[in-house]
């Protein structure tokens, strides 16, 4: 890749408060609970000390949705990626508080990450919870799911994998439905939007937006068998 062109990133790094408690959480348990980006394939089973299906979470915001879940599902292993410091202290806060011991967290940009450190056919499921919409049509080059990311996506699942994303942005989601609808790999396990999974969690944001009359979209594809 030509270095003077660097990827388009999908976020923004702000310089948000970071609270007493999630900077301790940050700097004494992410050594136990994170995974250092590196260069190289990681190896899941190893680091969860056990054979179980692989779910990786992009945009864990401040984690309750991600602990709400992993707590859910003992036996299922989650690694959740989030790029702000408070999001991450926060989410290490309830791992610890909880118990968890089948969630870990990896401070870097997903695409990267998925590159160079996830295995091809290796993830059994991905979410992708309220991806920011960048609304202003200058910035929608800077959405996540375009159609590279949903190729880089779906070679990371296994056949049968699914991948989970949610907006409450509704252009948004007709052009995520139409992305991924649009890449081979994939296929609608609805027809068009699907029902919200049991599995996922309804968020105080979610709850109060639709009390207000604001739609949330869920759109639920499956690799290939």
């Amino acid at each position: 890749m030509n270095s003077a062109h660097p990827p388009i990133r999908s976020y923004v790094l702000r310089q948000g408060r970071v609270s007493n408690a999630q900077q301790r959480a940050h700097e004494t348990l992410l050594p136990r609970y994170g995974i250092p980006y590196g260069d190289h394939v990681i190896d899941l089973d190893g680091i969860f000390g056990r054979k179980a299906p692989h779910i990786l979470e992009i945009g864990c915001g401040m984690g309750e949705t991600t602990a709400a879940i992993a707590a859910a599902h003992p036996h299922l292993d989650y690694v959740g990626i989030e790029v702000h410091t408070p999001g991450v202290g926060s989410l290490l806060k309830q791992i610890e508080a909880l118990g968890l011991t089948n969630v870990r967290v990896i401070q870097h940009d997903a695409v990267a990450v998925l590159e160079r450190m996830i295995a091809p056919a290796s993830l059994d499921g991905m979410h992708i919870f309220f991806p920011d919409p960048w609304p202003k049509k200058r910035q929608q080059k800077r959405r996540l799911i375009q159609p590279a990311f949903a190729a880089l996506a779906a070679s990371r699942l296994k056949p049968g994998g699914y991948l989970h994303t949610a907006t409450d942005w509704q252009e948004y989601a007709e052009q995520i439905l139409a992305v991924l609808g649009s890449e081979p790999e994939l296929e609608n396990t609805a027809a068009g939007y699907a029902e919200r999974p049991t599995y996922r969690p309804q968020t105080k944001f979610e709850t109060r937006g639709l009390k207000l009359g604001h739609g949330v979209w869920d759109i639920v594809f499956r690799k290939h068998q």
